[in-house]
């Protein structure tokens, strides 16, 4: 999984934290979400516009940083 296909970061946007490409859905919600003991389906059902591979993306960058 290259992560970077999938997550930007961007001064303007939520001051900076990485985001998932063409939303304002941060890699640390996605990654707390799951944390909590949201399924995977449960995070794609609430926030319809990602896709596996971002939720894939999101927890590939949480690992490499």
């Amino acid at each position: 999984m290259d992560w970077k296909e999938h997550i930007t970061v961007d001064e303007a946007i939520l001051a900076g934290k990485p985001i998932v490409k063409g939303t304002r859905i941060s890699v640390e919600l996605v990654v707390e979400l799951l944390g909590r003991g949201w399924t995977v389906e449960q995070v794609l059902q609430e926030y319809d516009h990602l896709t596996l591979a971002d939720v894939q993306a999101c927890l590939a960058y949480a690992g490499d940083v």
